[in-house]
């Protein structure tokens, strides 16, 4: 029975990482504030009070609740944007996406077909010229048998509503042959009806053609359709003004040229072949394979880009992540669709699928660092360029809608789903399903992707440095011989009543404009930025030492050590309530950001200073926390020292990058 290895996600590595780091660091400071009390004479049994009160102040055992909160609240965001996500890691990871491998068909273009032109027999015809009289009438006119050929092999239904508009069932591709057909003043359903299906090979993205067997007259012919070089390969001669000529290599060339003039303009290409059976063919046999068939022409399809999708593309561009276009249309049409949608430029270089067969896997590695356009691929294909590229240590989110693609779906990072064009299989075996088959939906989960890490760092901040307070705090009182600035119910109080209602309501956070000018982030990256870490140690230090002074100067002021206690709490109330602010934003200035933007933020630290505050003149909270009120000026005092952590964060955002510390939202 075969497995797939399922590793772990860019979160999930951060997460473990990020334990054990803060595992030891709290480990080590209670060992370090223990063994420093017992050696200055205090009881082992109030120092065992102490570390635990501290480990617990310490540990942000809230994260956990702000990482799924965070994470539902983005799944719901993205539902709204057209991204179902089916499983919930998939949000933050495609927020770390570096590469988007996406299909063209359907989810770069409208996947609305219209046939634009005709070339058979050295002529062209224009489908938008086109004039019922001006279009022959013989049933074996060269373009006639285009027409034929389009719609005989064909299994999709065409129904006219309007002077110009139609109701269609089936592929969009056979649709357009069906609507050209009808433009051109033939009606599908009749010559249907006048050539009965006598066997047919259907289209599959391996074969590359598709078949039918059709009773004309007397005799059974074959039509085939399919790519144009693979229908060559299958014909013995053409159609030119001059008759059926054998098909040699100037006239192979010739054929080549007219495609690859075709596909330059941005237009799918499909050739055209018949062929009369030397012996009948008995109805519901297995169909041979196509050979010895006359090469009609070729017909060019425009599928126009998506509104919006140009735009999501740019914007993916400033946000350092790589867009690929993977399809199954001619190298030359997809080239020319991907310079339109700037994924690359007109003369970008083009891996088809029979070239990256050819190449080893450590060829492709290296070739997929630059090439941004593959062509011709098969499902298979896919799938290999999606492991080259994790290889090369890319977070890749790739598309899909077919069975097929079902492999290329789970082996990537991030696996995206056509909803309505896709396969149930297809939707299965992905991540994220798009509801309208639109890149622009891509692109608009990876914001709320970047949006979700953004949050959950930020929240992690918050937690790690106040914790990082209480732990400064209790180690310099310890070092400098001084009663406990805090029991340890009040530790408890801090962490859970007071520090826990602002933490989970930054998951509530919005995102704001230079989320998608950011690069992504490296899978070696932490939860915690460099930057973040340099603040964190200033932010614990600050609240260390200023919570332990005014704590100081209430004990020698007053002589009571329950008071002073009750305004180092009351001050590391405030410290984190102020500090919550900062912590919105990494890089951004706490004055440009709009409290009303997160009125749950607004709220929880407005409640967690009237719930402390009213603990402190109700007798039942007063025993517990062992606490007394204080009068203004203490709370005056308290104030004053907890706002120098804004002026102390502010200059830290200023000096490490001042250009985002001063852009609005």
């Amino acid at each position: 029975m075969r497995q797939q290895r399922v590793d772990e996600t860019p979160l999930q590595q951060r997460m473990r990482r990020f334990a054990n780091t803060i595992g030891v660091v709290i480990g080590i400071s209670c060992v370090v504030i223990f063994a420093a009390g017992i050696a200055l004479g205090n009881s082992v049994v109030d120092m065992f009070k102490v570390i635990v009160g501290v480990a617990v102040a310490a540990i942000p055992e809230g994260l956990p609740i702000v990482l799924t909160i965070t994470l539902a609240l983005r799944v719901s965001a993205m539902a709204k944007r057209n991204a179902l996500v089916r499983r919930l890691h998939a949000v933050e990871t495609l927020g770390s996406t570096t590469v988007i491998g996406s299909d063209k068909t359907g989810t770069l273009t409208e996947n609305r077909m219209t046939v634009q032109e005709y070339w058979t027999a050295g002529e062209w015809y224009g489908i938008s010229e086109l004039q019922q009289h001006a279009v022959p009438r013989d049933d074996e006119h060269p373009f006639v048998l285009a027409l034929l050929t389009s719609v005989l092999t064909n299994e999709a239904q065409v129904r006219r509503i309007g002077a110009d508009e139609y109701e269609i069932h089936g592929d969009p591709t056979e649709a357009a042959l069906l609507i050209a057909a009808l433009k051109a003043g033939f009606h599908h359903e009749e010559w249907r009806a006048r050539h009965p299906v006598v066997g047919e090979i259907p289209f599959e993205p391996e074969l590359q053609y598709s078949a039918s067997v059709r009773a004309r007259g007397d005799e059974h012919w074959m039509f085939v359709k399919g790519a144009p070089e693979r229908v060559m390969r299958m014909s013995a001669r053409w159609l030119t003004p001059d008759g059926e000529l054998p098909l040699d290599a100037e006239a192979q060339e010739e054929i080549v040229n007219q495609a690859h003039q075709m596909a330059a303009r941005g237009l799918r290409v499909l050739g055209l072949a018949y062929r009369r059976c030397k012996k009948h063919i008995e109805t519901h046999t297995g169909v041979p394979e196509p050979s010895e068939l006359v090469f009609i022409g070729l017909v060019g399809m425009m599928d126009p880009p998506r509104r919006g999708v140009l735009e999501a593309i740019d914007e993916c561009h400033q946000a350092g992540i790589r867009v690929l276009m993977i399809t199954g249309d001619h190298a030359a049409t997809a080239r020319a669709i991907a310079a339109q949608l700037h994924i690359a430029p007109t003369d970008a270089e083009v891996i088809t699928g029979a070239e990256l067969e050819r190449m080893s896997d450590e060829e492709l590695r290296e070739r997929v660092r630059t090439v941004k356009v593959f062509a011709r691929v098969a499902p298979e294909h896919k799938l290999r360029v999606v492991r080259a590229l994790q290889a090369n240590g890319e977070t890749v989110a790739v598309t899909g809608d077919g069975v097929n693609d079902a492999p290329a779906l789970k082996a990537a990072d991030v696996g995206v789903a056509m909803g309505k064009s896709g396969t149930d299989v297809a939707r299965e075996a992905a991540d994220i399903v798009l509801a309208d088959d639109n890149f622009v939906s891509i692109r608009n989960a990876v914001e709320e992707g970047r949006i979700a890490f953004k949050n959950v760092r930020n929240a992690t901040f918050f937690l790690i440095s106040t914790g990082a307070g209480s732990i400064l705090m209790f180690l310099f009182a310890v070092l400098m011989g001084m009663p406990m600035p805090m029991l340890p119910a009040q530790l408890l109080w801090l962490n859970l009543v007071t520090n826990g209602l602002q933490d989970v309501a930054m998951a509530f956070e919005p995102g704001d404009k230079s989320i998608m000018r950011q690069k992504p982030r490296a899978r070696e990256e932490g939860i915690i930025s460099k930057i973040l870490w340099e603040r964190t140690a200033l932010v614990g230090l600050l609240m260390g030492s200023a919570g332990l002074w005014l704590f100081t100067y209430e004990y020698e002021t007053t002589g009571s050590l329950t008071r002073a206690q009750t305004v180092a709490l009351t001050t590391m109330v405030l410290f984190q309530n102020f500090h919550v602010g900062n912590s919105r934003s990494e890089f951004r200035s706490a004055f440009l950001l709009s409290p009303l933007r997160n009125p749950f933020l607004l709220v929880a630290a407005i409640a967690a200073t009237s719930v402390h505050a009213l603990a402190l003149y109700v007798p039942v909270t007063q025993f517990i926390l062992r606490v007394e009120p204080i009068e203004l000026d203490a709370w005056l005092r308290s104030v004053m020292v907890a706002l120098s952590v804004v002026v102390v964060v502010e200059l830290h955002k200023w000096l490490r990058n001042p250009k985002l510390a001063r852009e609005g939202i």
